[in-house]
């Protein structure tokens, strides 16, 4: 392969990827091109089976190494996905694989890498350590490196993507794409601009994980320690990757956690698709940035579905705080027998269903034959909460929202 990356490069790829992974759904979403004010096509890679892009260019590296390399094995540094791609087509092609993955790893993805057949290997407590530690380690036992980003025969994996969202669907004149060391947009960028030349490709990265926006703008953000989406948590970008972004990307994005969790649960709750960080940073910048993409037909990849449960139930929850749909009272209330189920009766009647209550005597101010309670309840939305208030201050109930 040459020094860049060429549309026959990814067109080669498709040929070697066929049949062997997902060609998955690119559907027109109406809810989220009303919501968005413009057409909004997503792309699936969430139903991959290991639930992510990481397969396309983990298995077109694989799949052009030699008998004696293949014998060999292969190692990769991960933090998750690529390690179950790579973990899992090796498992197909009979290679032995070694997947080096930080301690923080998430433990979804470190046990799916377990389950595919890979020898894990913890160690460090960032990325940059376990990447260290992993090379060393590859270059004195004699694997091959299947790096997630910075090698070109990985990056043409993934921009075969990008060949079937434009053949489902030929009208996409925009596409916003997730960034963490810049393989997938690189790999999408040279075969969209290759294919139809005046599309535009945005790529989108965290608020707290700015590389390759530096990058782009000559900027000097610095890196933070952690985010929802820790898929492209990368501070330190490909070399052979940001050449290509420059070229042929026409700008970077950045969002903020909340954007991020928000575009979460609108997956969740309007297409009934669950995505983790890294996979809802497309929409979330479409959200964030309307007035931009306002007409155009934006196609967006869905690009990871492995998210901790317990993550998306915090995710969940402080998205039903935020709309409204669950909110926490301060009642001060008389202290006799029967006060609480008075209160308990009428939020009932004013259809608001108890979550749970916190009932206070020692711990406040109020006079002795008083009493405090909070009470979360679950409401129909913001103008309920001012219902449901108004209508118990009407009833000598003093009542506020304190969450």
């Amino acid at each position: 392969m040459a020094s860049t990356l060429t549309l026959a490069d990814i067109e080669a790829a498709a040929q070697r990827l066929r049949g062997e992974v997902v060609d998955t759904p690119c559907l027109h979403s109406r809810t989220l091109s009303s919501l968005a004010g413009c057409e909004v096509f997503l792309k699936f890679e969430n139903h991959q089976f290991t639930a992510s892009f990481k397969e396309r260019g983990a298995l077109n590296k694989m799949a052009q190494l030699s008998a004696a390399e293949r014998a060999a094995g292969v190692l990769a540094v991960s933090a998750g996905n690529h390690a179950q791609g790579v973990a899992y087509h090796a498992q197909r092609m009979g290679i032995p694989a070694t997947i080096v993955m930080p301690r923080f790893a998430p433990a979804v993805k470190v046990d799916n890498t377990r389950r595919f057949g890979a020898t894990v290997v913890l160690e460090g407590d960032t990325f940059d350590d376990a990447r260290s530690y992993g090379l060393a380690l590859a270059q004195q036992r004699g694997y091959t490196v299947v790096h997630p980003y910075d090698d070109l025969a990985v990056a043409a994996g993934q921009g075969t993507i990008a060949l079937e969202m434009l053949a489902a669907q030929p009208e996409i004149d925009t596409l916003l794409v997730a960034i963490g060391g810049g393989g997938l947009i690189a790999g999408m960028a040279t075969a969209a601009k290759a294919i139809r030349p005046g599309i535009e490709v945005y790529g989108v990265q965290t608020e707290r994980f700015p590389a390759v926006w530096n990058a782009a703008h000559d900027g000097h953000r610095e890196s933070g320690q952690a985010t929802i989406a820790d898929g492209i948590a990368v501070k330190s970008p490909g070399a052979l990757t940001v050449p290509i972004i420059r070229e042929r990307v026409n700008d970077v994005l950045l969002v903020s956690e909340d954007d991020i969790e928000q575009a979460i649960l609108m997956l969740l709750e309007i297409e009934k698709t669950v995505v983790e960080g890294a996979g809802g940073v497309g929409l979330a910048a479409l959200m964030k940035y309307r007035e931009r993409f306002a007409g155009r037909k934006v196609g967006l990849v869905l690009c990871g579905g492995n998210i901790e449960p317990l993550v998306l139930a915090e995710i969940i929850q402080r998205g039903m705080v935020k709309s409204g749909r669950l909110a926490r009272l301060k009642l001060d209330i008389r202290d006799v027998p029967g006060a609480l189920a008075d209160v308990a009766t009428l939020l009932g009647k004013l259809g608001a269903n108890i979550d749970s209550v916190e009932h206070q005597r020692a711990f406040t101010s109020l006079s002795v034959e008083r009493a405090e309670i909070e009470v979360v309840v679950q409401t129909r939305g913001v103008e309920h909460i001012a219902q449901i208030l108004e209508a118990m201050r009407a009833q000598g109930y003093r009542a506020e929202r304190i969450g």
